[in-house]
């Protein structure tokens, strides 16, 4: 089992490949049945999985399944104002460690830095499996995540 400090939260990525993967829906159903009392759903990862709905019932099913289990539990990790400015600091000293313009990171991007920033704040991990962009981020904020999956200790 996980330390009682240890906190996790999932990256949109994971719901979206157990959706469309069925191997990839088991490793998350076991990561479930290992840390759920561990587990928090980020509101950033809400807007993302809502957005990527094609219908209502699809809406109602995402609600049902996976959102309203986190909902219900109290287990809805919210950007405090803290997160929020850390998020736009972290996007300012990218763009510019890499000439870049803020611009010209993408909208997703911006989710992820906010996500990172929620976990920072917080001291939560993220189980992410684009370790690319959150070692970028990492580069300029210290934060824990880990590529799928923890593994349960004892």
């Amino acid at each position: 089992m996980p330390r009682a400090a240890d906190k996790y939260v999932l990256d949109t990525n994971l719901f979206v490949d157990a959706f469309r993967e069925p191997a990839e829906n088991a490793a998350l159903q076991r990561f479930h049945q290992y840390f759920a009392p561990f587990e928090y759903l980020s509101a950033v990862v809400i807007q993302e999985l809502r957005s990527g709905t094609h219908s209502a019932r699809d809406l109602r099913k995402l609600e049902r399944h996976v959102l309203g289990p986190f909902i219900r539990r109290n287990r809805v990790l919210t950007p405090s104002l803290r997160a929020w400015q850390a998020s736009g600091d972290v996007l300012a000293r990218l763009a510019r460690s890499e000439g870049l313009s803020v611009r010209e990171l993408s909208k997703t991007f911006g989710n992820d830095a906010l996500l990172a920033t929620s976990c920072w704040d917080t001291g939560m991990t993220l189980v992410t499996r684009n370790t690319r962009d959150f070692k970028r981020i990492q580069s300029v904020l210290r934060f824990r995540f880990v590529a799928p999956w923890p593994v349960a200790e004892g």
